[in-house]
């Protein structure tokens, strides 16, 4: 999977020796090993440059250029407005139970989201 992983964020097709240096593996040898599986798999293919991401297996992911973004980032953002939004536009002249809850369910809903985009980005 680290062998996966180093492939899926490099910008450019990997030999094997990149992969034996970025990983700091043992020998080439190993990391030839390792990518012979991932081909086995389909989940990388060899270019004449070196060897690419075939099939993503990582899910909620969106990739631009190198960077990984989980999905649930947008959550965040949408929650996180609405936090903005609510503690602004819509701040009541006198405060209630009701804004409170709503405040809190949003406040919830940005910490849960939160939470699973930095598991996400940590399967990485």
């Amino acid at each position: 999977m680290r062998v996966y992983r180093y492939v899926y964020r490099s910008d450019r097709p990997v030999r094997v020796n990149d992969v034996q240096r970025g990983l700091g593996l043992s020998s080439p040898s190993v990391a030839e090993y390792h990518i012979r599986k991932l081909l086995q798999f389909g989940l990388i293919r060899e270019e004449q440059e070196g060897y690419v991401i075939d099939k993503v297996i990582f899910s909620n992911i969106v990739r631009f250029r190198r960077t990984s973004i989980p999905v649930q980032s947008a959550y965040v953002a949408f929650f996180a407005v609405s936090f903005i939004v609510m503690l602004t536009l819509f701040r009541p002249s006198s405060y209630s139970a009701g804004y409170f809850f709503t405040l809190l369910v949003i406040l919830t809903g940005i910490l849960v989201s939160l939470y699973e985009a930095l598991k996400t980005l940590r399967s990485l």
